[in-house]
Formats: structure tokens, C-alpha cells, sequence
């Protein structure tokens, strides 16, 4: 199926509007793929916004996972002045005595594994974090994200995101600048 065939979901967010194809991640159930790499005016607004909703909340750094959500972590941090900090999701020998921790995407139905090199387990320590992603559905990469945060030593203040999709009230306490249905036959 090409590009041009697929379904698409309408969305306007910050003032953008975007057309996200449709994807099958399993029989009977599709989602709407917001993929911000390369979309600079998007990331940028979307930064801008979060930027805004974050200044009532007291924190340290940012905190992302590789690899959709790096532009916008990036651009967060320079709107917020505060640093940011990547979690991997394959070690590499620079990183030291990386902290690792596992769960499991539904998504793609395999174990997901996010490590944070050694050189950034200070930065963190004892710091108030935000916690970064572009869409958060399943919540598997949030979950990790949280068992890295704890071993760590950092607290988590808040969940940041430019949608939520699913089930809407489980993500009440993020703050998300849209949300995205998912999409049963």
C-alpha cells in the first residue's frame, strides 16, 4: 500500500493541521501516526506550547526517549533554558555503567529496553524531571522512562507530551496538547 492509498486522520494542533496515516498495529485496530522528525514548524510550535504549559511546574531537566521525540526535547529545552537528557535504546561501550530497564511495547510487541549513559546519571540524580514523549499511548515507554528515573534517584514532577491517545482518562495528568482516538473496525 503506498503513502497515497493509506487512510488518514485529520488533526490541528497549535494552530497546524495534520494529516496522520493509519497503521494497523494489529487485527481490527489502527492507529494514527504522528511522526514529528523533520516537521521543524510543528516541533516548534509544539514546543512553544508545552514551554508555556511547564512554566508552573518546578523542574530540572528533561527527560526523552530515542528516537521520535529527540526534536522535540531539544527544542523544549532551548524555550525552558534546562537541559535534556536522551534515553537510549541500545547501549553502546561509551556509555559506560549505563542504568537499563525493560518493558514491554504493545505497540510493536516485543520487549523495549532505554538505557541512560553514565555521563548523564549525575545530571539526574537528586533533580526534579519532566518527562518528555511525542505521543504516549500504550504507556511502555513511559513506564520505562519511570523505572530509569527511580534507579536514578530523580524525581518525576511531570509527563509532557504533544498528544495522548487511547483511552483519554488514563492520561488525564500528562500534559498533552491534543489526543488521538484509536481506530477498531
Amino acid at each position: 500500500m503506498s503513502a497515497h492509498d493509506r487512510d488518514t486522520f485529520e488533526i490541528e494542533i497549535v494552530g497546524l493541521k495534520r494529516s496522520l496515516p493509519l497503521f494497523e498495529i494489529k487485527p481490527g485496530l489502527k492507529i494514527a501516526i504522528l511522526n514529528i522528525l523533520g516537521d521543524t514548524e510543528l516541533v516548534q510550535a509544539c514546543a512553544a506550547a508545552l514551554g508555556k504549559a511547564l512554566k508552573a511546574v518546578k523542574f530540572d531537566v528533561l527527560v526523552t526517549a530515542e528516537a521520535k521525540s529527540i526534536p522535540l526535547a531539544y527544542a523544549l529545552s532551548v524555550e525552558t533554558k534546562k537541559p535534556y537528557i536522551v534515553l537510549r535504546k541500545a547501549y553502546k561501550p561509551y556509555m559506560g555503567a549505563a542504568l537499563i530497564a525493560e518493558t514491554f511495547s504493545i505497540t510493536t510487541g516485543e520487549p523495549q529496553t532505554l538505557i541512560m549513559d553514565e555521563k548523564d546519571q549525575d545530571l539526574i540524580k537528586g533533580k526534579r524531571a519532566v518527562i518528555v514523549d511525542d505521543v504516549i499511548s500504550t504507556g511502555s515507554t513511559l513506564q520505562g522512562m519511570r523505572m530509569i528515573m527511580e534507579k536514578a534517584g530523580a524525581e518525576i514532577v511531570c509527563e509532557a507530551a504533544i498528544m495522548t491517545e487511547g483511552e483519554r482518562a488514563r492520561w488525564e495528568h500528562v500534559i498533552a496538547l491534543g489526543h488521538l482516538p484509536l481506530f477498531t473496525e
